[in-house]
């Protein structure tokens, strides 16, 4: 009998001492809730998006940029910036593919083909968008691209495309070489395309996401990160403290947030179009095609007074569109003489004595990787860091030249970044003494495609304040910004990042930096009007000019 009491009564006590250990457990975990809340995503193995949105579930978004504190002054700056893009909004109905877009039965024509021009004439030319079935179409939102060039002098520019919402679109060019100048148009995306790109920078910030790794002892756990984070799981909130910066892990279930390692690419979402969306996105079809001319596609232009033709300058009463232009494959920005740094000699010389801060992304990256490769004296001294990742750091002893670079703090696509090294550019440029030997170059802007242009904006604003503060207290600091580029699109890549997308941001930068006080390097017309294939990383006669350009501003012709 007292055996038979036992039984029970040793289970009952086995059930009350599980129930104490899970609920010490679940207080540990609400210790380490966050204050805000996020909305859950569930992303499979295949990248698949099985959130409750994909599903058709109406949701409240989270997105750390929906709670900024702004002055009147930044909240005044950042609804012009968006009024801005919002004026270029495309046709609000989306329509079938016959009546979208068609590249192949689009035309454009030169207007004033008959007028006699000289180098600093204008061209203008007129498109006219049709769709599929051959009809005008009645609205615009189209987004084109338009260059002038001449392969046999390897010169080239851009254009300004003046957008008529009636399914006209104007072109002007500043004729800046003499010689045979052929126009061409392309359609790089539909204005349906546009709509749909909108829609997803919008609602589906998460479709690129990103993944860390907590670690403690023997146990790891990996757990979904991002500025947006949809759900209502608990979340690790790693906010920067003093930028104010939003980033968001999923919690782990059994480790705290302190445990967290590193930060890398998780991957991109699937399935984010509809069948009637994704035939906007085609290859061959209606990305980056070439709009036909009716009529010549091409001027003669003759050079200006006793010139040379083969070395024509550029007139400084002209428009200061474009900022420059190829010629002979060397870049010509219209604004100043920029030298040619042909010689390794001609980089040490103009760098020596002088530290070298490279912030932001892989497009900037190239310049550390190109100077080391071209300067035998410049040797990279190894931190045992990632490769393509960083930080990097090259040194000439003899003349005293420190060159490093750093990537910008999330978001950030890389492979894998370890948590101590997520630092912010407006950070780090807070810890620059800077003076007459101080160079900073910053690019950041490809990594911010796919979300909403206000977590753009908001990190501009935070560079903005780093730097207007360095140049206040170290005015001879030379700060130099390497804009956005163009680069090789398919179906795909355009979700995630699209030239439309590259061009929002490299426009927002203009305007944010103007009158700041630092110098650009055009690297988004040095693309466009290049020869060669779009490309994300351009190839290396366009790096060339990069540098060329950035050194002219390190060390300006005497005057």
């Amino acid at each position: 009998m007292w055996t038979n009491f036992c039984k029970p009564w040793f289970f009952c006590c086995l059930l009350a001492a599980l129930t104490i250990v899970l609920l010490v457990l679940n207080v540990n975990q609400l210790e380490h809730l966050d204050h805000e809340s996020v909305l859950a995503t569930v992303i499979d193995s295949s990248g698949q998006d099985t959130s409750p949105q994909a599903s058709g579930i109406s949701r409240k978004s989270y997105c750390g940029y929906e709670h900024q504190t702004l002055s009147k002054r930044e909240r005044l700056e950042e609804n012009s910036l968006l009024a801005f893009f919002q004026s270029h909004e495309p046709h609000t109905d989306l329509v079938p593919f016959v009546k979208s877009t068609d590249p192949s039965s689009s035309y454009f024509v030169i207007l004033n083909s008959g007028t006699f021009f000289k180098v600093g004439s204008q061209l203008e030319i007129l498109v006219q968008v049709q769709d599929f079935q051959g009809r005008p179409k009645k609205y615009g939102g189209d987004y084109l691209q338009a260059r002038i060039h001449s392969p046999k002098l390897q010169a080239g520019a851009v254009g300004r495309v003046v957008d008529y919402q009636n399914g006209f679109y104007k072109v002007f060019f500043t004729l800046l070489w003499p010689g045979k100048v052929t126009v061409s148009i392309v359609l790089v995306h539909p204005s349906e395309a546009i709509q749909v790109l909108q829609h997803l920078q919008e609602v589906r910030p998460d479709r690129v996401y990103f993944k860390s790794l907590f670690r403690s002892g023997r146990i790891s756990e990996t757990t979904i990160c991002n500025v947006c984070l949809p759900g209502n799981l608990p979340v690790c909130n790693f906010t920067d403290l003093y930028t104010g910066e939003p980033w968001f892990c999923f919690q782990p279930k059994k480790l705290p947030c302190s445990s967290r390692i590193n930060h890398y690419k998780g991957g991109y979402l699937k399935g984010l179009l509809t069948a009637t969306e994704s035939a906007f996105f085609q290859s061959d079809v209606n990305i980056k095609m070439p709009i036909r001319s009716s009529g010549p596609d091409w001027v003669t232009v003759i050079p200006l007074g006793v010139k040379e033709a083969n070395d024509p300058e550029p007139s400084q009463s002209m428009e200061n569109f474009p900022s420059g232009y190829y010629y002979k494959n060397q870049w010509r920005p219209r604004k100043f003489k920029m030298h040619q740094f042909n010689e390794p000699d001609n980089i040490t010389e103009c760098l020596q004595g002088k530290m070298i801060y490279l912030f932001g992304d892989s497009t900037i990256r190239q310049w550390f990787d190109y100077l080391i490769t071209f300067v035998p004296d410049l040797v990279e001294f190894n931190l045992g860091s990632p490769k393509n990742v960083g930080p990097y750091l090259a040194v000439d002893l003899k003349h005293n030249i420190l060159l490093q670079y750093r990537c910008h703090g999330p978001p950030i696509r890389f492979t894998t970044v370890l948590s101590n090294e997520l630092h912010y550019v407006a950070n780090e440029l807070n810890r620059i003494v800077g003076g007459r030997s101080t160079v900073v170059a910053i690019a950041i802007w490809s990594h911010f495609s796919t979300f909403p242009l206000e977590v753009y904006i908001r990190r501009l604003r935070n560079i903005r304040r780093a730097v207007v503060r360095l140049l206040d207290r170290s005015p001879k600091t030379v700060v130099v910004i390497r804009t956005a580029n163009v680069q090789e699109l398919g179906p795909e890549v355009s979700l995630f990042n699209s030239d439309w997308f590259s061009f929002q941001l490299d426009t927002i930068l203009r305007k944010m930096f103007s009158g700041v006080g630092v110098y650009l390097v055009d690297a988004w017309e040095m693309t466009l009007a290049h020869y060669l294939p779009h490309k994300l990383h351009p190839d290396v006669v366009i790096v060339k000019n990069q540098i060329d350009m950035f050194l002219s501003f390190v060390c300006p012709a005497k005057t």
